[in-house]
């Protein structure tokens, strides 16, 4: 694995486009960044998990146009897609630490909101459940943000950590994971030790009324 302290765009949006998996920090914890388009750099973030694919992963989307070109999207979830994902990105510190109101004593971090959707087109597998149903979110992080808008296509957006192990923020417990594996990431893109943090909440809105799967 090779480990990156600065962000160079060029080198990292070349080895996406190459179909390379990369770790990189997110507004959660650190996750497995690769082209969600491309069938065989999802096959290797899987194998690099070491998670069947029967288990789905979510993707990263620039803004809800290109969401809407994924998934099918109503009047009502775009309304609430607009409550609880930065539509516009501000990355201001004020912006990350803005709170929305999910349910009854359920609150989440703009952004950090992942959501499931039925699906408009045929991914690879393992993303999402084919015709049913695919996880989607608007992460609210000025790398990942920058990598969807100039590779312009959706990114993997599944934590950096082998399957039934803990997504960490702490990039030295993500690397241990790794280590001596036979498959690995390709590349890392290393920010030390992100705040303490959560994997996104999960709200189906396939379902009426809408579920929280994770919180």
């Amino acid at each position: 694995m090779k480990i990156l302290k600065n962000f160079k765009s060029k080198e990292i949006i070349k080895a996406i486009k190459n179909g390379k998996v990369i770790i990189c920090p997110t507004d959660s914890v650190y996750g497995l960044i690769a082209d969600a388009t491309n069938k065989k750099a999802v096959e290797k973030v899987f194998k690099i998990k070491k998670r069947k694919t029967q288990k789905p992963i979510p993707i990263f989307v620039k803004d809800l146009k290109q969401a809407k070109k994924l998934a099918k999207i109503n009047k009502n979830h775009e309304k609430f897609l607009e409550k609880v994902w930065f539509t516009h990105p501000n990355f201001s510190k004020d912006a990350q630490k803005r709170m929305v109101k999910i349910g009854p004593k359920i609150w989440a971090s703009k952004g950090r909101v992942t959501v499931i959707l039925r699906p408009k087109r045929r991914f690879s597998k393992g993303i999402g459940k084919p015709k049913k149903e695919i996880g989607l979110r608007i992460p609210n992080y000025k790398i990942i943000n920058q990598l969807l808008s100039i590779i312009n296509r959706p990114l993997t957006g599944t934590s950096a950590n082998i399957s039934e192990k803990t997504a960490s923020t702490k990039i030295k417990e993500v690397l241990k994971q790794f280590r001596n594996q036979k498959y690995q990431p390709d590349l890392v893109i290393s920010a030390g030790n992100l705040p303490k943090s959560r994997p996104s909440l999960v709200i189906d809105l396939t379902r009426e009324p809408p579920k929280i799967l994770r919180a």
